[in-house]
């Protein structure tokens, strides 16, 4: 094999080589699988947390195995002053931003007639305003480096969940968020939405074998297909904007 052909066999195994990235929520579950997909796919990676800094510091470990620059940074979603250090942090300590993916949210089971006003608020300042503060922090970054944002949606966003009211809203108006950043962000900034369904994680439980049976591909998700998702907007075509893609087994159709 010539010199050239290892070069592109390298470049194409990884794409995101040299690139750097931010994953919010990215300690553990989801938002640690991205991480990780981001950073065997070459990137340097920053991840943050909030109350979870053991499994943040032991995914950072896990990050700097892939090769590359890897870093936790505390960020509370509901601060502004919060996300703007956080982010200035990461930028920081990798050198730069090319890949924004707003991962970490909150999720709450509660009769839709007995959601307080102070649920609804914090599900809201979660899911919503908080990737909006965090890609503005970033904006300048990601314009001059023609970069990417890629925002975690839900199929409870595009679908209504009965006992989940306010989770599925804040969802939905974080789809808008997307595309609404998409058109106003765009030529510099590519911005995207992956929508996951029920995502299993090695969880036991009846229920979730209820949705394996109702879903087409006759499983739930696996974090490793939302990671596959997310790569994609990650290393793809940047003149894809403005889309949301459902990683739900077809569950929701």
């Amino acid at each position: 094999m010539s010199e050239e052909s290892r070069q592109e066999t390298r470049q194409t195994a990884r794409p995101l080589a040299g690139k750097c990235a931010f994953v919010t929520g990215g300690a553990k579950r989801i938002g640690r699988a991205l991480a990780l997909t981001l950073a065997q796919a070459g990137a340097d990676v920053a991840i943050s947390y909030l109350g979870s800094e053991t499994e943040a510091l032991s995914t950072v470990a896990d990050l700097q195995a892939s090769g590359g620059r890897a870093l936790a940074v505390r960020c509370d979603l509901r601060e502004e002053s919060s996300v703007t250090e956080a982010v200035a942090a990461a930028v920081e300590g990798l050198g730069g931003l090319d890949v924004l993916v707003n991962n970490a949210g909150a999720f709450e089971t509660v009769a839709l007639e007995k959601i307080s006003v102070a649920e609804w608020d914090a599900m809201f300042e979660v899911n919503t305003r908080g990737p909006f503060l965090v890609a503005k922090a970033a904006h300048t970054h990601l314009k001059a480096a023609r970069g990417r944002i890629v925002n975690i949606g839900s199929l409870g966003g595009l679908h209504p969940w009965p006992t989940h009211a306010h989770y599925c809203t804040s969802k939905a108006a974080l789809h808008m968020l997307s595309q609404t950043m998409a058109k106003a962000w765009a030529p510099e900034i590519s911005v995207n939405c992956v929508a996951p369904g029920m995502i299993v994680m090695g969880e036991v439980n009846p229920a979730y074998e209820e949705f394996a049976l109702k879903t087409p591909m006759q499983r739930n998700g696996r974090a490793e297909d939302v990671a596959a998702a997310v790569l994609f907007f990650a290393t793809g075509p940047h003149f894809i904007t403005g889309q949301l893609v459902a990683v739900d087994g077809g569950l929701g159709l």
